[in-house]
């Protein structure tokens, strides 16, 4: 059978469960082979090898740091001729969205974005779209296809393997150099998961009130063990980063759980988030329209209801 490529970045906590979710649709076309831009530690390789990844091919080197998305195109490219395999999977999120696109148009193939499932026969791609309403089926018809996964649609499934580890020596032509990462900045999410596969977000907004309340927002998140998102109106006024704002310019997320804390709804926020599979929206304003998407809505102060959530947090886990 044909290899099923996996682009992976690490092995520690913050990117496991993604890896898992991408091993357990990848066995289904194929021997997963794991692509890890960095070196493979003996625990990282048990974990991978115990989620079916038949063979890691570990890079290393300055290039995949400095010019993070150039780079991994060019190795997958390369990689897809040498091996020629049944599909490339990536997670859905921003540097994986981009790296895929630019695949894709380097190949010459197709591409297929926020997979939910997969069948072996095409392979065939399942899509969740209009708030779950349709599920849409795709195949790609020419070249190798390229899939980006909503991982956190993805429940992981272990099928134990022993995986073989090579280290691979990649040659990067001048033209990744194109672009440099010159500074990373954390953005005060910590070990949370990336905010486009999180599966619990809690986002705020305006009726926050202020920078200080934002916090609220964030204690929440480490409470819930999710991450922090906020509306376009709070990453206006500073109370979150850039790369925190949900809406169609900013971040699109798929969580499992979405708590809006103090956000009315606008259309283009509404338009990022709609495709959770639980919303809860707290807002005191009781014909906001986040309330026309909510599964559960409260209508109260954000400053009074969080505290007490948070609370009740604390109780329930203390009596465990």
């Amino acid at each position: 059978m044909k290899p099923v490529l996996v682009l992976a970045e690490h092995t520690d906590r913050s990117m496991c469960r993604a890896t898992r979710a991408l091993l357990t649709l990848a066995r289904r076309l194929g021997p997963p082979t794991v692509v890890l831009c960095g070196a493979a530690d003996p625990a990282g390789v048990t974990e991978l090898g115990r989620y079916g990844a038949a063979r890691i091919a570990t890079v290393t080197g300055p290039e995949l740091d400095e010019h993070p998305a150039a780079a991994r195109v060019e190795l997958l490219a390369q990689l897809v001729r040498r091996t020629a395999p049944a599909a490339v999977l990536v997670a859905s999120h921003r540097l994986g969205q981009e790296v895929a696109a630019r695949l894709t148009a380097r190949l010459g193939s197709g591409l297929i974005t926020d997979v939910v499932d997969l069948r072996p026969d095409g392979p065939v791609a399942v899509q969740s779209v209009l708030l779950g309403a349709y599920r849409v089926e795709s195949r790609v018809t020419r070249g190798t296809p390229v899939l980006t996964v909503r991982t956190d649609a993805v429940v992981p499934v272990p099928a134990p393997a022993e995986p073989t580890v090579e280290r691979l020596d990649v040659r990067f032509p001048p033209a990744v150099r194109a672009v440099r990462r010159i500074a990373r900045r954390p953005g005060g999410a910590g070990l949370r998961p990336d905010l486009a596969t999180a599966a619990i977000v809690v986002a705020g907004g305006r009726g926050l009130g202020s920078q200080q309340s934002f916090g609220l927002v964030g204690a929440l998140a480490a409470a819930l063990r999710g991450t922090v998102g906020g509306s376009h109106t709070a990453t206006e006024l500073g109370w979150c980063t850039r790369h925190q704002q949900i809406d169609q310019l900013g971040t699109i997320v798929h969580p499992r759980l979405y708590l809006a804390l103090g956000i009315s709804g606008s259309v283009r926020h509404r338009a990022a988030m709609q495709h959770a599979e639980t919303i809860v929206a707290i807002d005191r304003n009781p014909g906001a329209p986040i309330f026309d998407l909510a599964d559960l809505g409260v209508v109260g102060d954000v400053h009074r209801v969080v505290p007490e959530l948070l609370a009740e947090i604390e109780r329930r886990r203390a009596t465990r």
